[in-house]
């Protein structure tokens, strides 16, 4: 038993040209729209005039749902612009509103008014319910 070289017979590919002819027959078809004459497709015009429907509902709802994104996100940057805002304003109010600070301001603008150096005095008056009840 040498070694010998075999011959096998390739076997060949299973095409089965209806198949084939077929598809090629339904890509001319639709290429060419001759379909759409058929009365298959006639009676089913409701149908695909509805699922036509549907798709350019589900785009424009994409379309719309990316503009409200859109105006989302340039709120959310106006609302952190306006807080930083807030911040910085209410930050130079403290530090105007302090007493030195607003008597080195009165003091720049000569108007005469000086800072009191005499502490507040409280001021109490007698309820009448306490002087009723003292007769």
């Amino acid at each position: 038993m040498g070694n010998k070289f075999k011959e096998e017979s390739k076997p060949e590919l299973s095409k089965t040209p209806g198949k084939e002819n077929k598809i090629v027959r339904s890509v001319a078809s639709v290429v060419s729209g001759s379909f759409l004459s058929k009365e298959t497709t006639i009676n089913n015009f409701p149908f695909i005039f509805f699922l036509s429907f549907l798709a350019i509902c589900y785009i424009a709802n994409g379309y719309h749902a990316d503009d409200q994104v859109r105006k989302v996100n340039s709120l959310i940057n106006e609302i952190k612009e306006l807080r930083t805002q807030y911040i910085v304003v209410k930050d130079s109010l403290v530090i105007k509103s302090k007493q030195t600070e607003v008597a080195k301001t009165l003091a720049v603008q000569q108007t005469g008014i000086v800072e009191s150096v005499v502490p507040p005095k409280k001021i109490v008056i007698p309820s009448i319910h306490s002087s009723i009840k003292e007769e």
